[in-house]
């Protein structure tokens, strides 16, 4: 008898695709042959961490060398987390199910302080020691790395190091240090101090932190000698790393549904407020003719329709507009978008708007941070409101009708005049475009400033709640009025992110406590519980006016002071004193630091001028991108396109993709397959792909049918060919054949399908009487009428599903129920709703039993 997994319980679970594994460029070895197992963990969602680019860029790493197998494993929803514990699963990877307790390394990506809960959940389903003292030789080195690492000391406790920096040449130092360890079976204590030797690793246990009275940092005492200080680890040249092409395709849509490429690094604009633009200098930039490289030979892997161009501030790229526009003239008349995140205000050319309106037109992001000059000069943002309103006719001028603008509230030296300038500033925004006749949709964000570690304002206090209320409230009022969309963030939130932001190794209590009450996802809204969290606030005594609402002094000692990040305390120092010691508005523009790679060196004391240093290219403007030939413009196309239709089946954990997540992974198949797919016409072109009906969620075929439109004559035996060649393991194309155009669509001719359900298969069993099931089918197929209950997104209704039946019967050989099914005005039912009542089992035991569509009729 087949042994139970858990997948065989993934029809219970939401979203069950976010489990299965098994996607485009997913690596699956054998480990056997590999002397080392890593999995690279990610403490929330698979659609959130599959768009993470650092963690897709180790895996890649990782897995070219063949001595390691490199998997993955993501925070399994609530309701996955429940049903694991419930049945006893183990948390394991995607790749080969390999409990995590079998790893030698699991390394977290730390991207937000919200996600601690998570790291102890993931940790405790997969049979890992929570506390970092308390695992053995044999446990998995449990490694951080992200944003988080750069002040992790409220989760010290529960990890045996970080790597603080930049990940591609360190990871494989890394690994290096652990296979030797592990052959040498030398101690945990051992293989910590050989770590340490390792540029850019923190070992919490080779520190000790002493408090002083008042609750400040006294000491921290290294604990091997030459180890004071660990200093990030910095990728001095972008272009030398070894190139990633291959990046994992999910089959859910991913929260970043696109190719990312990055093509800078750093930023030195000099943000105050930006942790990510302190912690990553200096400005590395990829050469443009590597970018166009990475560019042509991922999409031909992954099948992706769009690109976008990755970095801090991807308009300070130096030869951003010439390299837009031989992509777009490259890739458009493949029908591929190329889009960038918000864009930094007078960084956007006319030229490259220009460009961006030839593709997906959607909304237009801007980050404005602050609603007047004189505080946005406090922050070095360097933006003037005409400069902001010129962006914004230009931008209004091309078509554009949404624009999204991003500011923060609580920034040093606020005053109610800068909330204000919010509502002034978005009000001008579309002002401007009703004055160029449209009716602009300005949607405003305005998120609660949390102080970060290594940042000019790591000493100021958080705005208190009571305040952020008051000025939320004004927003909301303001914006309203002036019909403005207002998004806001909890700032109950925030106020955890803060506490964890700049905390020390005393609050790992709190975190666990939270975590054994079940706080889990708390970055999402719908699971969020502040009333927990303040509870255990005060459980735990944590004084938040000590961590959140209190002025550091210049000399204190911060728990992170001891994790070089390459940015001096003394120059950090000198920009909090030139962002806050003077309120004067006679001239604005003394707080501010010029940008250092246009201007000149800001002392930061990050760059050595010899490895370590700005990289752009300027002198490259028009190499790589300028000489790239221009496509002819695609002409209306007169023949007409050939319809060829294919059979396929779905099998095994493809059961679990949903037919809208079907549709895209044959998109991508096509155009991994570099078939001519005709397109639609109007303003979003989609391929001409049609499928038959819908096939359940859970539900295995050997009998499913696709119509494409291709441009140009392909024999029927080429498609398939071509298309098996870059399908998922579960998908199988049979057979094609061409058919005319004028014959009706799939779904409209399709009369029946025949399932086979293998009601001995069920995980948990069944206690099927023979004679009363016989009964009861005779029973259902003399009746005239049959209702059901079918639950619905838009709800539950009542639907009489028997004119849909046309037979069951029961095959005692295969122990298995024949069911066939008609398609009636539109209406239909699956399986699994007909086999519940039939069997007198509930929905839940139903939805387990294994289905088969053997036949489908047209």
């Amino acid at each position: 008898m087949k042994s139970v997994e858990l997948k065989d319980y993934l029809p219970l679970v939401r979203k069950p695709s976010r489990y299965t594994g098994g996607e485009i460029n997913a690596v699956r070895k054998d480990r056997t042959t590999t002397r080392l197992t890593i999995a690279l963990a990610f403490p929330d969602t698979y659609e959130i961490g599959i768009s993470h680019l650092g963690l897709q860029i180790l895996y890649q790493i990782l897995n070219g060398d063949h001595r390691i197998a490199c998997e993955r494993v993501y925070a399994p929803w609530t309701d996955m987390e429940a049903l694991m514990r419930e049945k006893g699963f183990p948390l394991a990877t995607l790749e080969s199910a390999t409990p995590l307790t079998e790893c030698d390394v699991i390394g977290f990506s730390l991207q937000y302080e919200l996600g601690y809960t998570n790291v102890l959940a993931m940790l405790d389903l997969g049979g890992v020691p929570l506390r970092a003292e308390e695992r053995r030789r044999e446990d998995p080195l449990v490694i951080g790395g992200g944003p988080c690492a750069f002040n992790p000391e409220p989760v010290a406790d529960f990890f045996d190091a970080f790597l603080v920096g930049d990940g591609e040449e360190a990871v494989i130092e890394m690994a290096e240090v652990v296979m030797e360890a592990k052959e040498g079976k030398i101690s945990r204590r051992e293989l910590l101090r050989r770590l340490a030797r390792v540029e850019g690793l923190y070992i919490p246990s080779l520190f000790d932190i002493a408090y002083n009275d008042d609750g400040t940092v006294k000491c921290i005492t290294p604990l091997e000698e030459g180890y004071e200080r660990v200093k990030r680890r910095v990728v001095a040249d972008l272009n030398k790393v070894p190139p990633t092409t291959r990046p994992v395709v999910p089959f859910m849509q991913a929260v970043h549904d696109r190719l990312g490429i990055e093509i800078a690094r750093g930023c030195t604009r000099g943000c105050r407020f930006c942790q990510a633009g302190m912690i990553t200098r200096p400005g590395r930039e990829r050469d443009p003719d590597e970018v166009i490289r990475l560019i042509e030979e991922s999409l031909r892997n992954t099948g992706y329709d769009e690109v976008s161009l990755l970095s801090l501030s991807t308009g300070d790229y130096s030869c951003i507009e010439p390299l837009l526009i031989g992509l777009v003239q490259r890739v458009a008349e493949r029908r591929i978008a190329v889009s960038f995140p918000s864009m930094r205000v007078g960084t956007v050319t006319p030229r490259m708007a220009e460009e961006i309106r030839k593709v997906r037109k959607t909304g237009f992001t801007l980050a404005p941070e602050a609603g007047t000059e004189r505080l946005r000069s406090v922050i070095n943002k360097g933006i003037s409101e005409a400069e902001l309103i010129d962006n914004v006719r230009h931008i209004f001028s091309l078509g554009w009708k949404l624009i999204k603008l991003y500011f923060m509230m609580g920034l040093p030296t606020e005053r109610d005049e800068d909330i204000a300038g919010i509502i002034t500033l978005a009000e001008e925004v579309k002002r401007t475009g009703k004055a160029l006749g449209i009716n602009p949709k300005i949607n405003v964000s305005v998120s609660t400033f949390i102080p970060k570690p290594n940042t000019p304002f790591q000493w100021v206090p958080q705005l208190k709640l009571d305040k952020c209320r008051e000025r939320q409230a004004m927003l909301r009022e303001g914006l309203r009025k002036r019909r403005l969309d207002f998004k806001w963030q909890d700032v109950n939130m925030s106020l955890v992110e803060g506490l964890f932001s700049r905390g020390d190794r005393r609050l790992a209590p709190l975190i666990e406590r939270a975590f054994k009450r079940g706080l889990r996802f708390d970055a999402w809204g719908e699971q969020f519980r502040f009333d927990v969290w303040r509870e255990l606030f005060e459980e735990e005594r944590i004084d938040l006016d000590f961590y959140l609402y209190r002025e550091r002094e210049r000399g204190e000692l911060f728990p992170w002071d001891h994790i070089d990040a390459g940015v001096t305390k003394e120059f950090l120092w000198d920009e909090h004193e030139r962002a806050c010691a003077s309120t004067s508005e006679d001239d604005p523009s003394k707080r501010e630091t010029p940008d250092c790679k246009v201007d000149t060196c800001s002392g930061c004391g990050v760059c050595d001028f010899e490895k370590i240093q700005n990289i752009t290219f300027y002198d490259k403007e028009m190499e790589g991108t300028a000489p790239l030939p221009s496509p002819t413009p695609p002409h209306p196309v007169e023949k007409p396109p050939v319809r060829i239709q294919i059979a396929f089946s779905k099998t095994g954990d493809m059961r679990f993709v949903s037919h809208l997540e079907t549709a895209t992974l044959f998109y991508r198949a096509v155009r991994r397959a570099d078939l001519p797919i005709r397109y639609s016409k109007g303003f979003h072109p989609h391929p001409q792909i049609i499928f038959s009906s819908p096939l359940p969620v859970g539900v295995e075929s050997i009998a499913e049918y696709v119509d494409l439109k291709i441009d140009e004559p392909v024999a029927p035996n080429q498609v398939v060919e071509r298309l098996n060649a870059v399908m998922p393991d579960g998908i199988n194309i049979m057979w094609g054949k061409e058919l005319p155009l004028h014959l009706p669509a799939l779904s409209a001719i399709i009369t029946q399908t025949e399932y086979l359900v293998s009601v001995d298969k069920a995980p948990e069993g069944l206690d099927i009487d023979i004679t009363t099931l016989d009964r009861r089918i005779r029973e259902l197929l003399a009746k005239e009428s049959f209702l059901i209950s079918q639950k619905r997104e838009k709800g539950t209704r009542e639907v009489d599903i028997r004119p849909l039946i046309e037979d069951i019967s029961y095959d005692r050989a295969l122990s298995s129920l024949r069911l066939i099914l008609k398609k009636r005005d539109g209406r239909g039912a699956k399986p699994h709703e007909i086999i519940a009542p039939l069997l007198d089992i509930s929905a839940r035991e139903a939805s387990l039993i294994p289905i088969l569509k053997t036949k489908t009729t047209i």
